[in-house]
């Protein structure tokens, strides 16, 4: 009886220790439809910080486009370069037959490549575009994002569209300017630098007058945003008559900063436009705190991601059996869309 308890004890023991060491690692394993992955190519990916807003809805696409098709193992880079090159090495040990990285920092991009062309081993970047010459590089490189530009002068429409349809209401000092704060994501990002440019291009290209009276980086980060917000309010109150953020975290940071200063209950109100389209922004637009958004799609993202990692790792062509296309710079585009109340739907759409 005794040596019976002392082996289930035992058991017991092992068993827990291996949940611990499983539920220690930062990587998941997509498992096929019989909950067998063994036989399964595997695809090493990692992104550059799970808490990011839009990130977190890219990873779950990817962990659903991954299931019965790879074996995934995704990775936190928890915004550090040096630690995502480690992970990188780690997924090569493991046997990853392709790389999907989401980049911390898109210059590491031919640090990635050196890594993996030795091996063969095809690498698809996401969401943070490498330089051109990067994938023209490595034969075995490919990029899945968007068209930085056309979120900024998407954005820059919606902007001016709702302005024109407001301007009596929005424009406080009736001098037919458009006064702006812009919250802008991290600096040198591909789409941070593109949306900030864009966006105000297009404002003025529409014919509107501008003038910015602050411009700061929030670095994708709400809590951030709040604080800019809390300091810009302190400092122009109510000069300020348009709040344009790089995305929609930042949105609706800066929407907790004017919620706190009285905004949005009786007439005072303040236009926020974001980019994303992630589901806490299309709350805010329905509950009339936030003008509108661009969808930037998660959930295809995602998708293609991992469509192209596993034809990569199958030793496929990357777009077999797949709809996406890649341009001359051998990249997938995924098109933003601009989302406000009057089409919601679409925008939830993408979540689904």
């Amino acid at each position: 009886m005794f040596n019976n308890k002392k082996g289930l004890l035992l058991s017991l023991s092992v068993a827990s220790s291996i949940l611990l060491a499983t539920g220690c690692s930062s990587s998941t394993s997509g498992d096929s439809a019989s909950g067998k992955s063994g036989d399964l190519p595997a695809v090493g990916a990692t992104i550059y910080k799970f808490d990011d807003n839009f990130m977190s809805y890219v990873r779950r696409s990817m962990d659903d486009s991954a299931k019965g098709n790879v074996k995934l193992m995704l990775n936190d880079s928890q915004n550090d370069q040096s630690k995502q090159i480690e992970q990188v090495d780690t997924l090569i040990a493991k046997g990853a037959k392709s790389l999907a990285i989401n980049l911390v920092d898109p210059k590491a991009a031919q640090t990635i490549i050196d890594k993996a062309k030795p091996k063969n081993i095809p690498v698809i970047f996401f969401n943070k575009e490498p330089d051109a010459a990067v994938l023209k590089g490595y034969d075995k490189a490919y990029y899945v994002g968007t068209t930085s530009s056309e979120s900024g002068v998407l954005q820059g429409e919606l902007i001016a569209k709702a302005w024109e349809a407001n301007k009596d209401k929005w424009d406080k000092n009736h001098d037919g300017k458009l006064q702006y704060v812009l919250l802008k994501g991290e600096p040198g990002h591909p789409d941070a630098e593109a949306r900030t440019k864009y966006a105000v291009d297009t404002i003025k290209e529409k014919g509107i007058q501008v003038e910015q009276l602050a411009l700061d980086t929030a670095m994708w980060d709400a809590t951030k945003a709040t604080e800019k917000m809390d300091a810009w309010l302190a400092k122009y109150s109510d000069k300020i008559e348009f709040v344009i953020a790089n995305n929609d975290g930042m949105a609706l940071g800066a929407i907790a900063s004017l919620e706190k200063a009285g905004y949005f209950t009786g007439d005072k109100f303040m236009p926020v436009v974001g980019v994303d389209a992630i589901p806490e922004a299309l709350e805010m637009i329905e509950k009339g705190k936030m003008v509108g958004t661009i969808l930037n799609d998660a959930k295809n993202q995602g998708k293609a991601t991992i469509d192209l990692a596993a034809n990569a790792a199958k030793g496929k062509d990357v777009l077999d059996g797949t709809k996406w296309k890649l341009d001359d710079s051998k990249a997938v585009r995924v098109p933003y869309v601009q989302i406000t109340k009057d089409n919601i739907q679409e925008g939830k759409n993408a979540y689904k």
